[in-house]
């Protein structure tokens, strides 16, 4: 692999590691708000998200990188006031994880293509049982007419396949 494709693959998944940061922090809001009819799904998904996060620390630390540090806090992107505001909050963040795995699929190959693609799917999947909508092709055509990959992301970068960051970062 060339510096350069490595150098997209350590971006990808910084992304990505964001990301999954910032899906943790929302599962807290989301469980927080959900209810008990739908608080095993928030559990499984939180669960899922700092699975993801972990493995994501472990590949970037094997590349050599220092994996980007969670943020303290996160700003919402629309106020969580109820069951219906925090399905919605799921849904979203659901849709923008999968929206950085696809920059990783793109960015990957092999095994750590195959589990990217994986993790989008998981993702895609999470999002329509929160939105009870789907779309074609999670994570990519419909990034460039929806403006998901115009927000700052969650650890600071303004590059394309960090830019779609599930909330934007509190702190300063």
């Amino acid at each position: 692999m060339s510096d350069e494709a490595e150098a997209g693959v350590i971006e990808a998944l910084q992304a990505a590691l964001a990301a999954e940061h910032a899906a943790v922090y929302g599962y807290g809001v989301v469980g927080g708000r959900i209810g008990a009819q739908r608080l095993a799904e928030a559990r499984s998904a939180y669960d899922a998200h700092r699975a993801g996060r972990d493995a994501l620390v472990r590949e970037v630390r094997d590349l050599g990188g220092a994996p980007v540090a969670a943020n303290a806090a996160y700003a919402l992107p629309f106020a969580v006031t109820d069951a219906v505001t925090a399905a919605r909050l799921a849904a979203d963040l659901e849709q923008r994880v999968a929206d950085v795995y696809s920059d990783l699929v793109r960015a990957s190959s092999g095994e750590r293509r195959g589990s990217a693609a994986a993790a989008l799917r998981e993702a895609a999947v999470r999002a329509v049982r929160w939105s009870g909508e789907s779309v074609a092709f999670p994570g990519l055509a419909e990034r460039a007419g929806s403006g998901a990959g115009s927000g700052a992301a969650a650890g600071g970068s303004a590059s394309s396949s960090s830019s779609s960051s599930p909330l934007a970062s509190a702190t300063p």
